[in-house]
């Protein structure tokens, strides 16, 4: 190659006696450059484009979703867990809840601030008073209470519907007067209460009555507003209550009637909620955040407001210190594995940019070499090919930069603008690199190879430590933030294998190619000789897209494993939770008719269904620590034990529960928890049931747990059915019901609003009157409705669900699924957010491998259509021509996707015994991870097929139209 006419060579001054003018300008060197090669300029800049702009987003992303996931975790904790409460005792009036409100949200604050709502402050009473009128509704035989109420702009979000608004009290009537209240409409018709009455608080200490007169009704404009929420039920009326439960309900009074809500509520006290602007939280100052919150709560801040506001017994407190540690920890358990697509890319991204430099040198390589022989200096050469890449490469970055933190906003670009520079640098620095090796100084025969045997040890003891410390502290290191390590393991996993591979891969070729020779055909000869050996002179095959390949696979392979055990780890963990597949919970006071046990077993999907009688206030009389309290399971042997077996908690033998027995006399087998077993001997033991009756008992063995108890350490026996009922019928009176298959929850919930709950007396057997034993432990849930026992006099209308609701059930009853509570668990943002990262990573480190493979075919290209040319006119069919091109690239391709695929199953194999799922999953899981070929293999045969299709359709379209390209330059030659 020759420099353009009229140019000098670079850092070499013009041949004396030149014949050029006295205006004579060199062409500026860069312009004359990119006209020569417009395409490959125009491809470069497209590629830094791309890989830059993924640099850049990935960051961006990954903050965008952990300020989401953080969000609404916080969210789904409720306003109460989300803001400070400060409180002190009553003092002056509205004037002063406003000044110290004023005072309070007014205060600086550097890394969180106040929700727009504003906060919330009144005064209200210590304890409620029961309400002594004998025409209100009642649950069982506890009273109604009601509590005194002010709070500040409540007016604002109600509609009044009847009668008044309380007026202040006249000077001086103090208690002799009933107090006005307003009551929500809604508690009004609930505990049948009307406008006019007067509610009866019971005796005064003076010897009178307190006495509130009902004067108005509202209702709230919107019930489930967060301002609602810590107050003592002012929108509607709430059902409270552990042995006994009861109606409570609030009463608004006006301002002026504030200093009556103490004699009332036996003291008063003054609140402030705060509620935090959660929506401007970021998750890297949950720190700084934290400790700010913590100085309210108890430091200096509260110590500074309380000198403000001139209370000095004003107290903070918050629950979101402990909220944001949790989070904290959340997110350093999942961002280790969420990390891993995202490096996986950049590794396969890092080997394209190295094979697009090395590529573009390879083309260059003759222009290079006549410089340097012309006595071309590198400095000047390499601040010109500086300079080409400035013109396409730094342009292009810049702009995938600006794109990037345009499209994704987010408060933190640092790590988006330090990753795009790394890859940026790496763009514009990597064929000036390759061409300084140009000039490096002749290697030494077989030192080449000794360079390469070293690093690969080097790669392969690197390798060999992070397995080892992954294995040692976990992929999450309590205490500590993301390990570098720990993340590359697998991808150093993948390295290694692909630098094996990388030797045996001409080997194990040639061999194929050898035995391909001894047949007729020369097709598959001539393709796996030449894929056995280097193109261009190489005496082996390049290295990096076999790298680029096995870093594709081996992350994807990885990540779908990940992925994998996290569905079938949260389909255990809701089945866990649930006791089954489904379960039905009965509230207090009724049990299960056997008609809802035929229609229930009946339904679609079922495959074993069993009634279970469950009572918490039963007492073991006779271990070793005298009275214990136990919870008492009387079941069918056979069904429950399949159950259990199926769950995969508590499985025992339906035998050891097979006898006769019941009654006071002979004793019915039993299995007992672990917990109870450290306290009992061989023996027989008395279980007294809460009416008094008492049934004896004899050991038939231990189980560790038991699908009807989520908590493993709870104290419980499990009787046979039939023995027990023969002596007590009532207790073979099914008040749970649990299933396993396939069932439809909504099918299910339809079939128990159809229920009639069979009562005994307004209580069912064996319970406690009044005991708010609503279902299954594992069957409800902290947000489930309150139980509710028959009340006396018809129930509430407003304790109905609505008939079109289909997801409606009625209070107190409990219906789950194992279904609906997997997919509740897999709406966790911090999950949602690490899966698509992950497909977003696989899916771009795909499109890089599939490019790598064709920047190779690109690479190869002039000796592979030299070859074909050749042939053609040796008689070489098109077809033929096709088929040797596939037979030469595709078993690199197929030996790298084969190889990254036993390569993830055999990171999995070695990481995975450190690995903990739980904040992936949503609940508490087992550490470990399994290797699971299909997850693998679904990866192994997309990529595979991705890129068997680019090369053939490589080879359809460029392949005819270079050697016919070919042989007309053969021909004018």
């Amino acid at each position: 190659m020759t420099t353009p006419a009229g140019t000098g060579t670079p850092g070499t001054p013009s041949p004396a006696g030149a014949d050029r003018g006295a205006g004579y300008r060199p062409a500026p060197w860069v312009r004359t450059r990119l006209r020569s090669a417009p395409l490959a300029a125009g491809l470069m800049a497209l590629l830094a484009f791309g890989t830059v702009f993924l640099a850049a987003a990935f960051p961006r992303a990954v903050d965008r979703g952990t300020d989401e996931a953080l969000r609404e975790y916080l969210k789904d904790r409720g306003p109460s867990w989300t803001s400070m409460l400060a409180t002190s005792s009553h003092r002056l009036g509205e004037a002063d809840l406003d000044k110290v409100a004023e005072k309070l949200t007014s205060y600086p604050k550097e890394t969180f601030g106040i929700a727009a709502s504003g906060p919330v402050y009144g005064t209200r009473g210590n304890k409620p008073r029961k309400m002594w009128n004998p025409g209100f509704a009642t649950l069982g035989e506890a009273k109604p209470v009601l509590d005194l109420l002010y709070t500040h702009g409540i007016t604002d979000r109600v509609t009044l519907v009847e009668g008044r608004w309380p007026a202040p009290p006249e000077p001086g009537e103090g208690v002799a007067k009933p107090v006005a209240i307003a009551l929500s409409k809604s508690g009004a018709d609930t505990i049948r209460i009307h406008v006019g009455d007067i509610i009866d608080g019971g005796t005064s200490p003076s010897g009178g009555r307190f006495q509130a007169e009902v004067v108005g009704l509202y209702t709230a404009d919107d019930p489930s507003d967060r301002y609602w929420y810590d107050l003592p039920c002012p929108e509607r009326a709430c059902v409270e209550g552990a042995k006994e439960l009861y109606w409570h309900t609030a009463g608004v009074v006006s301002p002026g009637a504030m200093d009556l809500i103490a004699p009332w509520g036996g003291g008063a006290t003054d609140f402030w909620r705060l509620p935090i602007d959660t929506a401007a939280l970021r998750a890297d100052q949950l720190d700084r955040t934290g400790e700010e919150i913590s100085s309210y709560v108890g430091g200096p801040t509260a110590t500074r407001l309380s000198v403000a506001t001139g209370r000095e017994d004003l107290r903070i407190g918050s629950e979101l210190p402990q909220l944001f540690q949790q989070a904290i920890a959340r997110h350093d358990a999942a961002a280790p594995l969420a990390a891993i697509g995202p490096a996986g890319l950049a590794g396969v991204a890092a080997v394209v940019l190295c094979l697009a430099a090395g590529l573009t040198g390879d083309r260059r390589v003759g222009e290079l070499r006549l410089l340097q022989a012309r006595g071309g200096s590198r400095g000047g050469v390499l601040r010109r090919l500086l300079g080409e890449g400035a013109v396409t490469v730094l342009p292009a970055g810049l702009l995938a930069t600006a794109s990037a933190l345009w499209l994704l906003p987010t408060p933190r670009w640092s790590g988006s603008l330090l990753a795009a520079l790394a890859v940026l640098l790496l763009a514009l620095l990597g064929f000036p690199a390759r061409a300084a090796l140009l000039w490096s100084a002749p290697r030494a025969p077989g030192s080449g190879g000794r360079r390469r045997l070293v690093g690969e040890l080097v790669v392969l003891a690197v390798t060999v430590a992070a397995v080892l410390e992954v294995r040692r502290r976990g992929v999450v290191p309590p205490g500590e933030g993301l390990d570098p390590m720990l993340v590359a393991a697998p991808l150093l996993l993948a390295l290694t294998g692909g630098l094996v591979l990388a030797r045996l891969q001409p080997v194990l070729v040639g061999a194929l190619a050898r035995v391909a020779g001894r047949g007729s055909g020369l097709i598959g000869f001539l393709g796996l000789a030449r894929a056995a050996r280097g193109t261009g002179g190489r005496p082996r095959p390049s290295v990096l897209p076999l790298l680029a390949l096995m870093l594709a696979v081996t992350t994807a392979g990885f990540g779908a494993t990940v992925l994998d055990a996290v569905d079938r780890d949260r389909a255990h963990a809701a089945r866990s939770a649930v006791g089954a597949d489904a379960a039905v919970g009965m509230p207090s006071g009724a049990v299960l008719p056997p008609a809802f046990l035929a229609a229930a077993a009946a339904l679609p999907g079922v495959r074993t269904a069993t009634g279970v009688w469950w009572e918490s206030e039963v007492f073991l009389l006779g271990a070793d620590s005298g009275l214990v309290r136990v919870s008492a399971l009387v079941v069918d042997p056979v069904a429950y034990a399949e159950l259990s077996r199926t769950v995969g908690r508590g499985a025992f033998d339906p035998a050891v529960l097979a006898g006769d027995g019941g009654g006071t006399d002979s004793p019915v087998p039993a299995l007992f928890s672990t917990e109870i077993a450290k306290k009992i001997t061989d023996g027989n033991y008395r279980l007294r049931m809460p009416n008094g009756k008492e049934l004896l008992a004899k050991s038939a063995g231990t189980v560790d747990g038991t699908p009807a108890l989520e908590e493993t350490t709870r104290r419980f026996v499990v009787l046979p059915s039939g023995p027990v009922t023969a002596s007590f019928p009532e207790l073979g009176q099914a008040n749970l019901w649990f299933a396993t298959g396939d069932i439809d929850e909504r099918r299910l919930k339809g079939l128990v609003r159809e229920l009639e709950p069979m009562r005994i007396g307004g209580v069912a057997p064996g319970s406690t009157t009044g005991a708010a034993t609503a279902a299954s432990p594992t069957a409800a849930s902290p947000s489930a409705p309150a139980p509710a026992p028959a009340a006396s006099g018809p129930a509430p209308a407003a304790q109905a669900p609505a008939d079109t609701d289909p997801d409606a059930v009625p209070t107190g009853y409990v219906v789950r699924t194992s279904a609906a509570r997997a997919a509740e668990l897999a709406t966790d943002p911090l999950q949602l957010s690490a899966a698509r990262l992950f497909w977003a990573a696989v899916i771009g480190a795909a499109g890089f491998a599939l490019l790598a493979v064709l920047l190779t075919l690109l690479r190869a290209a002039p000796e592979r259509v030299a070859v074909l040319a050749r042939l053609r006119t040796m008689g070489l069919r098109p077809r033929q021509g096709l088929a040797l091109i596939v037979a030469e690239t595709l078993p690199q391709t197929l030996a790298a996707a084969v190889g990254g695929g036993v390569v993830a199953l055999a990171a999995v194999a070695l990481l995975g015994p450190a690995i903990d799922l739980s904040a992936l999953v949503g609940a508490p899981v087992p550490a470990g991870l399994k290797p699971a070929v299909l997850p693998v293999l679904f990866q192994v045969l997309g990529l595979a097929a991705l890129v068997t299709a680019g090369v053939l359709a490589e080879a359809l379209i460029s392949g005819r139209r270079q050697i016919s390209t070919e042989l007309r330059a053969g021909e004018q030659r």
